[in-house]
C-alpha cells in the first residue's frame, strides 16, 4: 500500500491570526525571561551585599574570638554560603546574558531562527529557577553566619584568681598597673590591690563568688 500526502484544507484569517500571535509570543519571549532574570540578579545583589554590610558593621570582626566548636562552624557556613553564592550568581548571569556567543550562535541570530530562541529562552528559565533558591540559601547561610557570630559564646582566655583580705576575685586579666590588676569578672570589671594580695594564681576557670562576697 502507497501513502501520498495531500494539502490540507486552505487556512483561514483566524488561522492566519493565531500562527502571528504564537510567533510574535515565541519572539518575545527570549526578552521577556531575559527581563525577569536582571530583575532577580539586581534585587538579589542588593540583598546580599545589605547582609554582608549588616553582618561586617554588627558582627564580631574575628571569628576567632568564638568558643570551639562555633568558631568553626562559622567557617562551614560561610563557606557553603560562598558555594551557593557563586552558583546562584552564575545560573542568574547565564539567564540574564546567556552563554559566551560562538560564530555558530552568531549565524543562528542572523538567520532570526525562532526555534533557536524559543530553546535558549527555555536554558535561561532553568537558570532563572536555579539561581534564585541558590541566591537565597546563601542569603539565608550568611543570616546564620551573623547570627552565630553575634550569640556564640566567646573563646574563655586565661583566669587569674586574686586573693586578699576582703574576698576572692576572679577574673580575665586586662591590665595592670601601680600594683594593680583590673579583671574583666561576671559582675564587671574588678581592680584587685596586689600589694594586699595573700594568693595570685592562674586558673582555667572561675568559680561563683561566695554568697557573703
Amino acid at each position: 500500500m502507497t501513502w501520498r500526502a495531500v494539502p490540507g484544507p486552505a487556512g483561514t484569517p483566524a488561522d492566519r491570526l493565531a500562527a502571528r500571535h504564537h510567533r510574535a509570543l515565541l519572539r518575545r519571549e527570549l526578552p521577556r525571561v531575559r527581563e525577569s532574570a536582571l530583575a532577580w540578579r539586581n534585587g538579589l545583589a542588593a540583598l546580599l551585599a545589605g547582609l554582608v554590610g549588616f553582618g561586617l558593621l554588627r558582627g564580631r570582626s574575628d571569628i576567632g574570638s568564638l568558643a570551639a566548636p562555633y568558631a568553626a562552624t562559622v567557617g562551614a557556613v560561610l563557606l557553603l554560603a560562598l558555594l551557593c553564592g557563586a552558583a546562584g550568581g552564575l545560573s542568574l548571569l547565564r539567564a540574564a546574558h546567556g552563554r559566551p556567543a560562538t560564530a555558530g550562535d552568531t549565524d543562528a541570530l542572523r538567520l532570526d531562527n525562532v526555534a533557536a530562541d524559543h530553546t535558549e529562552a527555555l536554558r535561561a528559565a532553568r537558570s532563572l529557577a536555579r539561581g534564585v533558591p541558590l541566591t537565597l540559601c546563601c542569603a539565608a547561610l550568611l543570616i546564620a553566619a551573623v547570627g552565630i557570630t553575634w550569640y556564640g559564646p566567646s573563646k574563655e582566655g586565661p583566669r587569674v584568681s586574686v586573693t586578699t583580705p576582703d574576698g576572692t576575685v576572679c577574673g580575665e586579666p586586662l591590665r595592670t598597673a601601680g600594683g594593680r590588676m583590673t579583671l574583666r569578672t561576671d559582675a564587671g570589671r574588678v581592680t584587685a590591690d596586689l600589694g594586699r594580695a595573700t594568693a595570685v594564681r592562674a586558673v582555667t576557670s572561675c568559680a561563683p563568688l561566695p554568697a557573703g562576697g
